[in-house]
């Protein structure tokens, strides 16, 4: 058996490309599940009955590549970064039911058109509750391409989406 002990491993132009501090700690260059954020909403937003409507998402928590706008509330896929990801999104309501049949749906919407959606959640009695998504897709994405969140209601009328439970994040994968 042989023992390898070297503190750095360089790529041919002499760019380190993993090393370690000597006591475990690894470094490397080459695989990180980049670009990455987090983003949430920092108020309440009212939705409107009837309407598929853009989830707010105004604070970033971080973000990698600097590929997530506040204002436009989505991601874009920067340059020389095409590939699979992974996005995760929560949405709820509260004290939100509205009789029996009253629809809330989470939606992530790829270039301005749904890709994949949460399912309905369905009322079923007049008894009041907090509806709750958390919801996780994959997307295969281009450059440019961009996802936003986007929420549905028809209960009648308009209800508060909580800030307390809206997020929204994603990162792309390595290897995939």
């Amino acid at each position: 058996m042989s023992i390898l002990k070297v503190n750095t491993i360089q790529d041919r132009g002499g760019n380190a490309i993993i090393s370690s501090d000597g006591s475990g700690n690894l470094t490397q260059s080459f695989a990180s599940n980049t670009p990455a954020f987090f983003a949430k909403l920092s108020g309440n937003q009212t939705i409107a009955n009837n309407t598929q409507t853009v989830v707010a998402f105004n604070t970033e928590v971080y973000d990698t590549n600097s590929a997530f706008d506040t204002s436009a509330y989505k991601f874009t896929v920067p340059s020389g970064e095409a590939g699979k990801y992974i996005f995760t999104a929560t949405a709820g309501y509260s004290n939100a039911s509205q009789g029996v049949g009253a629809r809330y749906q989470l939606m992530f919407n790829k270039n301005g058109s749904t890709e994949d959606f949460a399912g309905d959640w369905a009322q079923a009695s007049d008894a009041s509750a907090d509806p709750t998504f958390n919801f996780t897709t994959q997307m295969n994405l281009s450059v440019n391409d961009y996802v936003q969140v986007t929420v549905y209601q028809n209960t009648g009328g308009d209800r508060t989406l909580q800030s307390a439970w809206a997020r929204f994040f994603g990162y792309r994968l390595i290897g995939a």
